[in-house]
């Protein structure tokens, strides 16, 4: 089974690949950014979080951007630079900024979840709208 994955590259700091919206991808998404986290030296927990993150991010995409329609375009870039990761995740979406929402107080209630976790885990995040879709960028610094 394919899982949308048709290009993968890796400078030593730099990351750069293109999944499409299907479940299988978020797994996929959020092991590579793992291992590239831990290739530039953050310890296991600190990989992990962004590894989280991510995995949220790529499944709101899928599920709120796309509407879960699958085949869609979802470009994943990272790099690494003065101890720090950044993302960016590049979708053609609805162009929702999920920013604009109010933050979540009840974590019983089901949906938003997700976003009250990327705020805590990352030091940045920035939804920059595109014409034809959304841009997210986010960053990490590496603990000293």
């Amino acid at each position: 089974m394919t899982i949308g994955l048709d290009a993968f590259s890796v400078a030593p700091m730099s990351l750069h690949f293109n999944v499409t919206s299907e479940a299988e991808s978020v797994a996929e998404v959020r092991r590579a950014i793992e291992q590239f986290c831990a290739d530039v030296g953050f310890d296991a927990k600190a990989a992990g979080e962004v590894g989280l993150v991510v995995n949220e991010a790529v499944a709101n995409i899928i599920r709120h951007a796309y509407r879960g329609a699958a085949g869609k375009p979802i470009v994943v870039d990272a790099d690494f630079a003065d101890s720090t990761v950044r993302i960016r995740l590049r979708d053609w979406g609805s162009g929702e900024d999920p920013s604009l929402r109010p933050e979540k107080t009840d974590p019983l209630t089901p949906g938003g979840l997700g976003l009250v976790c990327m705020r805590r885990l990352m030091d940045e995040l920035k939804f920059e709208p595109q014409k034809d879709g959304m841009l997210l960028v986010m960053s990490k610094k590496k603990a000293s």
